[in-house]
């Protein structure tokens, strides 16, 4: 199938980042998304929770935007534009199940030492993590840090943190993302 002039106005529109462009790609194509992670899942005999598709959701969503949209620049038309993001949502979906299988797998292996570690050291070694923690957290902005607090450190689900912070469910999957993306990149510094 071809490209529609449809999608192709949508593209045009992203790459030129009229307002609102953003916003009506990720409702054109967001379902599709939703539906290629899935599917690549159960054929990869992988279950994922509501939370864990959301994460790759938006991880696709910034890959897409990742570097001035290049992922879209990269497109040649040959195709349909849905039929191109099914090809990109399943590479990086394909990805990420196998860098969380790798860690899985480590995990394991690096929990006793960090048990041991935490023995050795005592109660100051736990208060040293959770005041690094806490400096990492103080540098997000306050909605951000609230979902990253309320998710890892409380332990709750996307619709309770939703129902909590009145925002809604689909908006704290790409949060999340956009936070770990901020603390990897302040923790290096």
């Amino acid at each position: 199938m071809a490209l529609t002039n449809l999608d192709r106005e949508l593209l045009r529109r992203c790459l030129t980042k009229q307002p609102g462009a953003w916003n009506d790609f990720v409702d054109r194509f967001l379902g599709l998304i939703y539906h290629v992670v899935q599917h690549t899942a159960h054929l990869r005999s992988s279950t994922l929770r509501p939370e864990d598709t959301e994460d790759f959701a938006a991880e696709i969503l910034l890959q897409i935007v990742d570097r001035d949209y290049a992922v879209l620049r990269q497109f040649r038309g040959q195709s349909s534009l849905a039929s191109y993001l099914t090809v990109i949502a399943r590479r990086i979906c394909v990805q990420q199940l196998s860098q969380r299988s790798a860690a899985r797998d480590v995990q394991p292996a690096t929990a006793e030492p960090i048990e041991k570690e935490a023995e050795d050291h005592g109660p100051a070694a736990g208060l040293e993590r959770l005041e690094e923690v806490e400096r990492l957290l103080g540098r997000l902005p306050a909605r951000e840090r609230e979902v990253v607090r309320l998710h890892y450190i409380e332990g709750r689900t996307y619709e309770e943190i939703s129902t909590e912070l009145n925002i809604p469910v689909n908006t704290i999957g790409p949060v999340l993302s956009r936070a770990r993306k901020k603390l990897r990149e302040r923790s290096t510094k």
